[in-house]
Parts: structure tokens; C-alpha cells; sequence
């Protein structure tokens, strides 16, 4: 069977490191552990305690707790703490997917799901966001690919790359459909709590007996380096999730739960996601000025959600060849919208520190400039 590659993965990954300016990244700018720390005004005793050893593998009470309670209902049972967000789609694609499944997936997206899908035999079929409706879909496309039969519906939203909120009628939509073809729903949420107005996005958990929700503290958090996600799910599903979790990566570095414990307790919470919202708010108005520098030349939608801008160029160069050149030349590592499966649009990351960010689109412009007139 083919195996579909992660194009963006392997770029980014390949690359993120190597660059003097990363403008790949979908997050804001990561906090450190002390500052971290002074936020939850916690000392590094506690931290410095944590035993080497193997900590709980579905996640510590306490952590699972403090998760659970973001969930209406939900109790630590139904939490799988997971090694990312991404072994958490990992997980729940392999519980759900056997050859000849049909999957329906939101498109453009983030394409793990997509891929994974596909490499578990399974035929995908998207429903597309449209940027004329200001990236929502259409009701019948939506209707289309959740078609009879239909054993796994995903969604990102918040979505990546848009930054685009579903609307709620779109969402009690998807969901109804789902229900009606009595297929299981995966939401990536991992970038809730990342809203420039501050309102947070309603979560698809509840609206449907089959829903999954997967989250982490990645993208809204700043938080990625601790390499946590969860799965929010019914008590069974949630179960047989850990029983694969016992062959992946068996569980999360307890230095890395107990400090997700620490982000995640109520007061906590809520000054690192208003950070981030900060960021978001003072950042994203510096890319605008500087896109609507260059004329006619971008098109975009302002982004509701996540460091993350999505844009189209008018130029007929690749944005593969593009991205490649902005890296080999001017050291700057951009996503093309080919790993989106969207040509001619590039996605700008604009969640890095502030005067790094400005000296980022300096070189940026300079790049730009030179391979649209080239």
C-alpha cells in the first residue's frame, strides 16, 4: 500500500532549527519554564522533585482532572493524556480506521488526518472551505462527503491554516450530519483559546454521542516543547485509545505532566491564554500593514484565531519554489501552500517575539520582492 508522506512535517522539522527566521510556526512564542513558573507564582522545587522514572501513563490524576474539567460532564476517565496532540489523532485514527473506511475531511487542512487515513486504507473524501464565503463550506459539499457509510468525520477548528472560526450554524450542521450517518466525529481543537477577540470557540464535545475531541498545549498554550495533547472521548473509547497508547509512546515525561498540571490549574490558564491573545492582538496588525505594502500583489482574510495567516499571491512562481528560495537565500522558512493542497498561497506564522518577528519581514520583503520580479 502507498504511504502518503507529511509534507509539512518533514519541512518544517527539516528546517525550523536551521534558519535565523521561522515564520513556519503556527503558535506564539513559546514560554520558558520559569516564566512559566512566575506566572503560576510555583517555585522550581516541585519540578526539580519529579522523579526520573515513568510517570502515569494515561496522564496523573491531577492533570487529567484539571483537563476533564474544561469539559462539560467529562470525568478523568474519559481523558487520554497523549504525547502531543499529534499522537492523539494518531491514536484515534488507528482505533477507528480499517481498509476500505470512508473518512470525510475538512479541507485545506492540517493534513495528519488526511494522510493517516489514507495510510490505514481508508478512501477520504473533503468538503472544501471556500475563501469567496470567507473559508466556510457549503451545505451540500458538507452533506456530499459525510455521505451513508461514512465511519470518520474531521474537523479543525479553530482551523489551520485559515485561522477561519466554523460559524454555529455550519457546526450544529456537521455535527447533525455526522449523527445522521452515524459516523464518529473527531474535532481538533488545539487551537482554542487562540481567538484575537478573545471569545472563546464553542467546543464540539457534547453535541453527538460519537464526538472525539483532541487538544493540546501547543498552539494557544505556547506550550509546545512539553509535548502534551489529550482525548476527550466516551469512558470506552477512551480506554481502548490507551490500550494502542501502550504501543506508541506509552506515556507522557512526568516532567512534562507536572508542569502542564501547573498551566492548566483555573488561574493559570487564563493568564497564559490572555498572553497569547496578547500576542495575537499586537502582532497581527504589524503583518497587515506589511501585506498591504506590496499592493495587489496578497489576498488574505484576517485570520479569527491562531498566529496563523493564509495568503494568496497573484504570481504565477511556485510557492514550493518560493518557500525554497526564501530559505537557501534569505533564511527565512516559510509553509507553501502546497502542503495545504492549496498552490499560490503562502502561510505566515506571526507569533514570534515582537522585534524578531518585524526583523523577520525585513528579510522577508527583501526575498519577496526579488523573486516576484525575477
Amino acid at each position: 500500500m502507498r504511504f502518503v508522506a507529511f509534507e509539512l512535517e518533514r519541512w518544517q522539522s527539516t528546517w525550523e532549527n536551521r534558519v535565523r527566521y521561522n515564520l513556519s510556526e503556527s503558535g506564539v512564542h513559546p514560554l520558558s519554564i520559569q516564566e512559566l513558573l512566575d506566572l503560576a507564582g510555583a517555585s522550581a522545587g516541585p519540578l526539580l522533585g519529579v522523579r526520573l522514572g515513568y510517570s502515569q501513563s494515561n496522564g496523573t490524576d491531577l492533570l487529567r482532572g484539571r483537563i476533564a474539567a474544561l469539559y462539560p460532564g467529562v470525568s478523568p476517565d474519559q481523558i487520554l493524556v497523549t504525547t502531543g496532540s499529534a499522537e492523539a489523532n494518531f491514536v484515534v485514527c488507528w482505533r477507528l480506521i480499517e481498509p476500505g473506511d470512508k473518512v470525510a475531511v475538512m479541507l485545506p487542512n492540517y493534513l495528519q488526518t488526511w494522510g493517516l487515513a489514507q495510510n490505514f486504507g481508508a478512501a477520504v473524501r473533503g468538503f472544501t472551505l471556500h475563501a469567496d464565503a470567507q473559508w466556510e463550506p457549503t451545505a451540500e459539499e458538507v452533506r456530499s462527503a459525510i455521505a451513508p457509510g461514512t465511519k470518520l468525520v474531521v474537523v479543525t477548528n479553530p482551523h489551520n491554516p485559515t485561522g477561519h472560526v466554523l460559524s454555529d450554524t455550519m457546526r450544529k450542521l456537521i455535527v447533525s450530519r455526522a449523527a445522521d450517518v452515524g459516523a464518529w466525529l473527531l474535532a481538533d481543537e488545539v487551537y482554542q483559546g487562540a481567538e484575537r477577540d478573545g471569545v472563546t470557540t464553542p467546543t464540539f464535545w457534547g453535541g453527538y454521542e460519537r464526538v472525539i475531541v483532541v487538544n493540546g498545549l501547543s498552539k494557544a498554550y505556547g506550550l509546545p516543547g512539553l509535548r502534551i495533547g489529550w482525548i476527550v472521548a466516551p469512558t470506552a473509547f477512551a480506554t481502548e485509545a490507551w490500550a494502542r497508547h501502550d504501543y506508541t509512546t506509552i506515556g507522557p515525561a512526568g516532567a512534562s505532566d507536572h508542569l502542564a498540571a501547573v498551566a492548566l490549574e483555573p488561574r493559570v490558564r487564563e493568564q497564559v491564554l490572555e498572553r497569547t491573545r496578547r500576542i495575537l492582538r499586537s502582532h497581527y496588525p504589524v503583518l497587515e500593514a506589511w501585506l498591504k505594502r506590496f499592493g495587489d500583489t496578497f489576498t488574505w482574510h484576517p485570520p479569527q484565531a491562531g498566529a496563523i495567516c493564509l495568503v494568496r499571491y497573484r504570481q504565477s512562481i511556485s510557492a514550493l519554489d518560493l518557500v525554497e528560495t526564501m530559505r537557501a537565500e534569505h533564511s527565512v522558512l516559510l509553509v507553501p501552500g502546497d502542503h495545504f493542497g492549496l498552490p499560490n498561497h503562502i502561510r505566515f506564522g506571526f507569533g514570534e517575539e515582537l522585534h524578531h518577528f518585524q526583523e523577520a519581514l525585513v528579510e522577508t520583503e527583501r526575498g519577496l520582492k526579488r523573486a516576484f520580479t525575477d
